[in-house]
């Protein structure tokens, strides 16, 4: 005969939701009091921040007798290496020779080797160039050189050798002067800028031709055009004039020693008409028929008369 009795539940599990009561878990206990059965369930909620770390610890975890092995580095990478610590190294010892060079006294400057002067003295120059004295050679420079020697007007460049231990070699360029400027009783060499390079007494120990009145007297734009030309000309061609002129820039006469005249026109082709002018210089001559007048003002066309 079927039981009429109805199962009774613990008041602790009355209120919980069905589905909490079944399944995973699930124990059934048996209470000793024969009054009723107590049926129980709990279910575990996984911590995920443990499993987690415990799944971490276990990948770290370095297997019993586990060996690690070192592979050494390429070839080309060790290579690389010794060369960049060998180009440090150069370099570091260069730079220090070089440091030493500039500074060390062994270097300083004693003596100083002047070449190319005519219009100058070699004891002008030195004495221009005393404030180098002692200072050490790689630390000249050649504006430092031609700074010192702007008061001398007659050196136009300069080339500076330093020649070690202690000597410096300058080689002056001076100006060319091209033309004399009668001054009083004197006679003033100048250059192709009207520049004063020396003065002498005789103009015959120059050689070189007398310009008229000189830039004061004809005007700064004829004397330049008058010198530029004087210019032009090669040494023994400059010889052989007396004197030069101009009534204006595109007129310019020159005359030589024996009395013809040269007539120039203005500057341009200069080097043409210069080489013109030498030639026609050179040509024989019928004493019979001597020439007075040399005309290169159209170079390609030149006349004698």
């Amino acid at each position: 005969m079927a039981s009429t009795r109805r199962p009774t539940y613990s008041p602790a599990n009355r209120n919980r939701r069905p589905e909490a009561v079944s399944g995973i878990g699930a124990k059934k206990e048996t209470s000793g009091n024969a009054a009723g059965d107590v049926i129980t369930a709990s279910r575990s909620i996984p911590d995920d921040t443990a499993n987690d770390a415990a799944q971490k610890a276990a990948k770290e975890q370095k297997p019993a007798g586990a060996t690690v092995l070192a592979f050494p580095e390429p070839k080309g990478k060790r290579r690389r290496k010794r060369l960049l610590l060998v180009a440090g190294t150069v370099l570091a010892l260069v730079a220090g020779l070089l440091a030493a060079a500039v500074y060390s006294p062994l270097l300083a400057l004693q003596s100083i080797s002047v070449s190319g002067t005519r219009l100058t003295t070699p004891g002008q120059v030195e004495a221009a160039l005393e404030p180098l004295r002692g200072k050490p050679l790689p630390q000249i420079t050649d504006d430092e050189v031609r700074g010192l020697l702007g008061s001398l007007v007659q050196v136009k460049s300069v080339t500076v050798e330093a020649r070690p231990p202690s000597t410096l070699a300058v080689a002056v360029h001076e100006r060319i002067p091209v033309a004399l400027v009668k001054q009083g009783e004197q006679y003033q060499l100048v250059d192709v800028d009207g520049i004063q390079l020396a003065t002498t007494d005789d103009p015959a120990s120059a050689s070189l031709p007398v310009i008229d009145g000189g830039a004061g007297a004809i005007g700064q734009d004829l004397f330049r055009a008058t010198a530029a030309v004087l210019a032009a000309l090669p040494a023994d061609v400059l010889a052989k004039l007396s004197n030069a002129s101009a009534q204006s820039v595109d007129a310019v006469e020159l005359k030589l020693v024996d009395g013809q005249t040269i007539v120039w026109g203005n500057a341009s082709e200069k080097e043409l008409k210069a080489r013109v002018l030498a030639a026609l210089l050179k040509a024989p001559v019928d004493p019979k028929n001597p020439v007075r007048v040399y005309d290169v003002s159209v170079p390609r066309q030149p006349v004698t008369r």
